[in-house]
């Protein structure tokens, strides 16, 4: 896997509307990230995967949410097979395995919603 890139500036984001999927540019055999806000309950996130880029099998603390903004991707989520794209979402279970796996190059937004304590 490619290392990934971050863009940490999102004053320039704040009280416009904007596309989502410009959010992030790809980048050729990488992946692309632009944190979008993070705060103590969570984070939202942009990603752009090149083809073929992935995510390898992980856990996380708590739950996450992936949608779709262009292209396609496999998630599979405790070992079961979903494909995602543009429009679609999928929760990913806190403490569950998980990995994505870019088919063409994708696009997503992630939201993810930390327990309370």
């Amino acid at each position: 896997m490619a290392a990934t890139k971050k863009d940490k500036t999102t004053d320039d984001l704040k009280g416009r509307a904007l596309a989502l999927a410009g959010l992030v540019a790809y980048q050729d055999k990488a992946i692309v990230s632009r944190e979008i806000i993070s705060r103590k309950a969570g984070t939202v996130t942009a990603f752009a995967f090149a083809k073929g880029e992935q995510l390898s099998e992980h856990t996380a603390p708590y739950d996450a949410l992936v949608i779709g903004l262009e292209g396609r991707a496999d998630v599979a989520i405790g070992g079961r097979p979903n494909r995602i794209k543009p429009g679609d979402m999928i929760i990913m279970p806190a403490a569950v395995p998980h990995a994505l796996k870019a088919v063409t190059r994708f696009k997503m937004l992630l939201v993810m919603i930390k327990k309370p304590s």
